[in-house]
């Protein structure tokens, strides 16, 4: 009986200890304030199979954006000081930077962007998938963010 035992509390803590390295947005315990930002209420199809929406989070990743241009499009990535994420990187043209406002805590990313001219962007962002501090659990995952946004 005792081997049994010993089989489900090594199951269990395997459990937990994977648990602690998971995919899910948001699960960085102990860092506080790690909060997936809610995509826009206002997104709406187009007819070429992307969406308007002024502002993006983390949960917009994959996501194909349309703005028109003088358009202005916000991206906040609710991060955390063991999970940051790396600032927004613009490849490709038609939008350009403009004030996005202060960033208030360590580990987030926020960025806007003014539509300027006709073009495609790809927008992208990366941070840990795990913390990174001594004496938790690690892991060399990476969360990608990315989305295009195409200007008419």
């Amino acid at each position: 009986m005792r081997p049994i035992r010993k089989t489900t509390l090594a199951l269990a803590t395997l459990t937990l200890l994977l648990a602690g390295c998971g995919t899910e947005a948001g699960s960085d315990k102990g860092g506080g304030g790690d909060s997936v930002s809610p995509s826009s209420p206002t997104s709406t199809p187009t007819a070429t199979g992307c969406t308007t929406r002024a502002e993006l989070g983390a949960t917009d990743s994959g996501d194909t954006v349309c703005l028109a241009v003088g358009d202005t499009i916000r991206i906040s990535l609710d991060g955390t000081k063991s999970r940051p994420w790396k600032p927004v990187a613009v490849d490709g043209s038609g939008l350009e930077a403009t004030n996005s406002g202060i960033v208030l805590l360590p580990g987030d990313a926020s960025s806007a962007y003014k539509a300027v001219s006709a073009g495609q962007v790809r927008l992208s962002s990366q941070r840990p998938l795990c913390a990174t501090e001594t004496g938790r659990v690690s892991c060399k995952g990476i969360q990608e963010w990315r989305v295009t946004v195409l200007v008419t």
